[in-house]
């Protein structure tokens, strides 16, 4: 039993000391790994900055063409307001002539009634 508690606390022992030793230092990056990252770094931007031109593009076409269509119907709502508004002044028109035809016919209908009517005086 005491070899086994010796070799678990040599264990331990041996845990904690690798756990506290300094991590190896990395390798020192040479230049033309630096000179890498910095090209790839560099053409990764380069793309992002495409694709969200491409998009801004894509939007402001999008809100033209919506815009566009908006104009053709406010345009074509503003000439069904205006034929409906033709429509009623000549219907307005009909109406008032056909009121004035009728008054004149009735006015033309009254006088010679009104002139039989009274005998002329001697």
């Amino acid at each position: 039993m005491s070899k086994i508690a010796t070799a678990l606390i040599a264990s331990l022992f041996a845990t904690v000391a690798f756990a506290q030793a300094p991590a190896a230092a990395p390798a020192p990056a040479t230049p033309a790994v630096v000179k890498a990252d910095v090209k790839a770094a560099k053409a990764e931007v380069k793309a992002d900055t495409k694709v969200v031109a491409a998009e801004v593009k894509a939007d402001t076409k999008a809100t033209a063409e919506v815009a566009k269509a908006d104009a053709k119907v406010v345009k074509a709502e503003a000439k069904e307001a205006k034929v409906a508004t033709v429509k009623a002044h000549k219907k307005a028109k009909a109406k008032a002539k056909a009121h004035a035809d009728t008054a004149k016919a009735e006015t033309a209908t009254a006088a010679p009634v009104a002139a039989v009517a009274a005998p002329a005086v001697k």
